[in-house]
């Protein structure tokens, strides 16, 4: 023990003396680097005791302190606004940026809705068409998909063109059999014998959606209405097709369903995990009095931690006429503790600060401030 090293009272720091190099280069982590080495001593014992450790030691606390501050206010950034930032650019690190939120993410979430229904989204409609044979009814859809060398069980039919025309059309066809008659109601007022006498009549909208409506339910009762039915990829035509035609329809491929991977976020350039959210070391120089203060108390832990393991290799001391037990597994106790309530009164301030709940510092902020108001007299004006 007699030839530790120890402590000398004073240093000097100079980059290239921390483990990483980190915040070598900064000014003020320079200026502070010798400060707290000498700050950590003093509160270790010294001059009054002997402290195993060297600045270089202190230096190396001081850089670890620095970086996990970075480290806690970094990650909780990066979990804060992470749907914010996945699938945006890593090219430039966002540390010291105020960053602004947006709905990139919840739009990537919503398209697969959208895909479903039709209406969007990143998944490919593609066209096809089958040939319908006048008598035959049933047609197997997943034969056009081998034709087409597509796997049979890899589609997914999702519309299908096949109805009656429209009934706009049919607005004027006599045979259309609804029962109403505008020509006998043109010569009611005396308007039959003009060409075209529908020109001198204006009917009210309710009276269109009423005929097309006639018409449909005509088609529907009447009629063997237009209609299909699909199960496992096979059709049934209704009515039975009475000539050769053409059957329209949309599909999607499965595999495109259940492929996961955004199209262009393979390989680098974009935030895909925590891991990629690109936040680098904090800049010592912008760290705040809280901040250092919090570090400094970090660099102290750190420095009781060193100080009980290297006490540790010597349990007791021979002295003349007795022996001295060193205080290692109370350091050791002590800076785990310190360590522990630090990370988490980091985190509880971290939390505190949090959007959800800033906001809902400021929610009832007003809702105090208008209870206050409330109790001012209103003035009553006279006029």
């Amino acid at each position: 023990m007699a030839n530790t090293l120890i402590w000398p009272g004073s240093s000097s720091f100079f980059p290239g003396d921390t483990p990483f190099g980190f915040y070598d280069n900064d000014i003020d982590f320079q200026t502070d680097a010798d400060k707290v080495a000498v700050f950590c001593a003093r509160r270790l014992g010294y001059p009054l005791t002997d402290v195993e450790l060297q600045d270089i030691n202190f230096y190396a606390a001081f850089e670890e302190a620095v970086t996990t501050y970075g480290n806690e206010v970094f990650a909780y950034q990066a979990s804060e606004n992470y749907l914010d930032l996945e699938g945006s650019p890593t090219g430039s690190t966002l540390n010291n940026k105020l960053l602004r939120p947006n709905l990139g993410a919840i739009i990537r979430l919503a398209e697969a809705y959208g895909s479903e229904a039709g209406v969007g989204g990143t998944i490919e409609y593609k066209t096809g068409s089958l040939q319908m044979t006048a008598g035959q009814q049933v047609y197997d859809l997943q034969e056009f998909a081998i034709a087409e060398g597509i796997d049979k069980y890899n589609i997914e039919i999702k519309e299908i063109f096949y109805q009656a025309p429209p009934s706009i059309v049919r607005y004027f066809d006599p045979y259309a059999g609804t029962g109403t008659d505008v020509q006998g109601l043109l010569d009611a007022f005396g308007f039959g014998n003009f060409t075209p006498g529908i020109n001198f009549l204006l009917m009210p909208i309710n009276y269109d959606l009423g005929k097309l409506q006639a018409i449909e339910f005509n088609d529907m009762v009447r009629k063997s209405n237009y209609s299909f039915e699909l199960v496992n990829n096979k059709i049934r035509i209704f009515p039975i097709p009475s000539k050769n035609q053409k059957l329209y329809f949309k599909y999607i491929l499965k595999s495109d369903r259940n492929s996961p991977i955004v199209s262009g976020s393979l390989g680098v350039g974009v935030v895909t995990d925590i891991s990629t959210v690109p936040y680098a070391n904090p800049v010592y120089s912008y760290v705040n009095s809280i901040g250092r203060q919090w570090i400094f108390e970090y660099t102290l832990a750190l420095a009781k931690e060193m100080l009980g393991y290297v006490r540790g290799k010597y349990s007791t001391i021979p002295i003349p006429g007795s022996e001295v037990t060193l205080n290692q597994s109370d350091l050791i106790s002590a800076a785990t503790s310190e360590k522990t309530a630090l990370l988490e009164r980091l985190r509880t301030y971290l939390s505190d600060t949090s959007r959800s709940k800033l906001l809902e510092k400021k929610a009832n902020e007003a809702g105090f401030v208008q209870k206050d108001l409330n109790s001012v007299p209103f003035t009553i004006f006279i006029g």
